[in-house]
């Protein structure tokens, strides 16, 4: 990537390869959250009582409000993008049409950066614009293609259902055993989801797999320690 100064600093320059990456990424750390926060609640509970009842309305409320919660801030976040997205096409169609002459000097700079020859950018920009200067600039100023926007929708349902993956899990874990095995079971079981999804993560990101697996399952181990603790204090000074 060149270090030259490019005039639209302000815009974003992404690949379409790039944000399919970062959508199997969110998927695989949204079903990361829903092992977590669900081992975390339902150990605290757990630790508290041997009722299942109690634990299994506790998973089940929170597996609920962490898939709604999930799902909406994703509809935020991504309706933002198609905000600002659908601005900056805006703005980049009117420059086309105001400024034309100026536009098609913009996208030779571009290519020229990217190594081509003065000569060749230029014929390269002149061939685009004639094909289709909207797609042209919209892909090479901006990473943005303006008939593949992200729709909100999708992205909240696909985060909803990876959280609710992942919370399967520990419910599962959680409630099947008896009472004496429920708390390792579930532990040695988030343990080894943890470890698919902090090499899956790392495998996308083409990261240090043991760095990443590391990370998660530690951080997992510890809100499940923590969450045991709360549980057993609290449950023996209620009781």
């Amino acid at each position: 990537m060149s270090n030259e100064p490019i005039t639209h600093s302000a815009e974003p320059h992404q690949s379409g390869t790039g944000s399919r990456l970062n959508w199997l990424r969110a998927g695989v750390l949204g079903a990361n959250d829903g092992i977590v926060s669900t081992a975390g609640m339902v150990v605290g509970v757990a630790a508290a009582t041997v009722e299942r009842a109690p634990i299994f309305t506790a998973g089940l409320a929170g597996v609920a409000a962490g898939a709604v919660s999930m799902a909406l801030g994703e509809y935020v976040s991504v309706s933002t993008q198609r905000d600002t997205e659908r601005s900056l096409l805006s703005k980049e169609r009117q420059e086309l049409k105001d400024l034309p002459a100026e536009e098609l000097a913009e996208l030779t700079s571009i290519y020229e950066s990217k190594g081509l020859s003065p000569t060749t950018a230029r014929q390269v920009a002149v061939e685009l614009t004639a094909h289709d200067a909207f797609s042209a600039h919209a892909d090479a100023e901006l990473g943005i293609n303006p008939h593949e926007l992200t729709n909100p929708w999708h992205a909240a349902l696909s985060s909803a259902i990876s959280f609710l993956t992942g919370a399967i899990l520990p419910m599962v874990a959680i409630l099947l055993p008896p009472a004496a095995w429920r708390i390792p079971v579930t532990a040695v079981a988030v343990c080894l989801a943890l470890i698919a999804t902090g090499w899956i993560s790392a495998a996308v990101g083409q990261a240090s797999r043991t760095r990443a697996i590391l990370r998660v399952t530690v951080g997992g181990l510890a809100a499940m320690a923590v969450t045991y603790l709360i549980g057993t204090l609290v449950g023996h000074v209620i009781s």
